[in-house]
């Protein structure tokens, strides 16, 4: 059962966080007063373009040719092995909060690479603007996971979910609720979403993830993008399970598998109705004031340890 739970959940984030991706797009049409597109329509370009053959540039190395995989793989792992739905037993194997964050700084730093890999001005711009932010964003995860791991005295996912759920108290204390807003910030950041990042701006003086992807094209461009939706859907979803882990199945048997899988997609869908209303009442803010923006989510992340250890 273990095994079949690591399979949902690494196929439901990866092909969910395609249709999350349309999902917000769609919510930011509405509220416009557009129709927009469907909301499997990133479902749809990731088939088409798999169907194509890959471009690549003639100043690209190898790694150009292995980093669209790679880069799905680390996404598809850490969905699999993180309690998403179901929290393994004890015969199970789930990531600690360390893993979590090393396989997501992995991951960025790969798709930097594979942005500069193909040795033009817009992958190196969109790389250097990536990084930079990172730099600034992964100290706060870092730290807001290490006030979950004081908070649960483990840094084991799994004994992070159980002790919530057994103790109710926790998500609504003053430390889970510092923890909750450095967690926040660094979900806009990460995935590019506003006030950050405008997803659907081709602007060179402004996008950051779209740059480093401009040079690619064909099966490339398909598993880069199905990476970068299960990237979103992924980190969505832990956010909404550790802030939110009402819901995930803690016993065996298919019953306790769907009532996890169907709570879980009705807190990310939740949630992500908020973020995509907060995105199109808000402005996209100057890049040199997001390291203030990545500051106080530090700042806040730090404050809920400190309270977090206090209180013990």
């Amino acid at each position: 059962m273990n095994l079949v739970s690591a399979l949902v959940q690494a196929i439901l984030v990866a092909f969910g966080g395609l249709l999350l991706v349309g999902y917000l797009a769609k919510i930011r049409a509405r509220a416009e007063g557009r129709r927009g597109a469907p909301v499997t329509q990133p479902l749809r370009e990731v088939l088409k373009w798999w169907g194509r053959e890959s471009v690549r540039s003639p100043e690209a190395s190898v790694l150009s040719a292995i980093a669209p995989t790679l880069l799905l793989a680390l996404s598809l792992v850490s969905a699999a092995l993180v309690p998403l739905v179901r929290v393994p037993t004890s015969s199970g194997y789930s990531l600690d909060l360390v893993s979590v964050a090393l396989l997501w700084i992995t991951g960025s730093l790969l798709l930097a690479l594979f942005a500069m890999d193909a040795g033009t001005a817009f992958g190196g711009m969109g790389a250097s603007r990536a990084l930079t932010l990172a730099a600034l964003a992964e100290p706060a995860l870092l730290v807001a996971l290490g006030g979950l791991a004081v908070v649960a005295g483990s840094s084991d996912l799994s004994r992070v979910v159980v002790g919530e759920l057994r103790h109710p108290a926790w998500v609504i204390s003053p430390s889970h609720l510092l923890i909750a807003v450095a967690l926040l910030v660094v979900v806009v950041t990460e995935t590019g979403r506003m006030p950050v990042d405008n997803p659907s701006t081709h602007l060179e003086l402004t996008m950051i993830h779209e740059a480093m992807v401009l040079e690619t094209g064909g099966q490339d461009y398909a598993l880069v993008s199905l990476a970068e939706a299960t990237r979103l859907g992924f980190l969505f979803s832990l956010v909404t399970t550790v802030l939110f882990p009402w819901g995930v199945a803690q016993g065996g048997g298919l019953v306790a598998l769907t009532g996890g899988l169907l709570t879980l997609v009705v807190k990310v869908g939740v949630v992500a109705t908020v973020v995509g209303l907060f995105e199109v009442a808000s402005a996209k803010i100057r890049l040199f004031r997001v390291p203030e923006l990545l500051a106080g989510g530090v700042v806040s992340a730090s404050l809920g340890v400190l309270v977090a250890v206090v209180s013990r």
